[in-house]
């Protein structure tokens, strides 16, 4: 199976260079991944590079915490598009939904979607590792409910990462139609192919050249 039209090429961490995001950038393009996934300060750079290619560019909103307030992840999702940017992975705000504070979690979702409306994909990262299996089914119920295009398992930034078991409870939850993103810890092709079996539709990984190579 060739996965590389399923991998979001990574890089997020926060001493992440210029010469860095360049040679990922190159990477997707030569490799044929489904983006390279940078934080919104490497936008603008990555949509000049990649122009006139297949691969997106995708950056991360709220991150990676997901406890900005609505506005600011609404603003941060519209400047970030006005750069390029054609998928955003906004993070939930765990502690509202940990409260059963449901209709705040719903808004916070939708005005990133809002903002994404026609222009960009929008992926939610729920973050598994932080959260009951009802809490996940809920944060999957919502993220739906708010008009998103995936969910997603994790920032990479917390306690764990993506796990089989969370995919497929989580293509379960939200069905056929939405898109299903494995992210965190996923570092070789037995791995991501196990994440592909259990319902991902995207896998999102800063180890896709050794996932693709084996």
């Amino acid at each position: 199976m060739n996965i590389s039209k399923m991998i979001d090429h990574t890089a997020l961490k926060p001493n992440t260079t210029k010469e860095q995001i360049l040679k990922l950038i190159d990477e997707a393009k030569e490799n044929k991944f489904a983006s390279v996934c940078v934080n919104p300060t490497w936008v603008k750079l990555a949509s000049e590079k990649l122009k006139g290619t297949e691969v997106k560019v995708c950056t991360v909103i709220g991150f990676p915490l997901g406890a900005n307030t609505t506005e600011t992840k609404a603003f941060e999702a519209s400047d970030a598009i006005k750069n390029g940017a054609t998928e955003v992975d906004m993070v939930i705000n765990v502690g509202e939904l940990k409260d059963k504070n449901d209709v705040y979690v719903e808004k916070d979702i939708k005005a990133v979607v809002e903002a994404a409306k026609g222009k960009a994909l929008v992926k939610v990262i729920i973050e598994t590792c932080l959260l009951t299996q009802e809490e996940k089914v809920r944060a999957c119920e919502l993220s739906k409910k708010a008009g998103a295009d995936f969910v997603k398992t994790s920032t990479g930034f917390s306690t764990g990462g993506a796990t089989a078991e969370d995919i497929q409870l989580m293509r379960k939850t939200v069905g056929k139609d939405m898109g299903v993103k494995a992210s965190g810890g996923i570092h070789t092709r037995e791995e991501a192919l196990k994440m592909i079996e259990a319902g991902a539709t995207r896998i999102g990984a800063s180890a896709s050249i050794a996932i693709i190579s084996e």
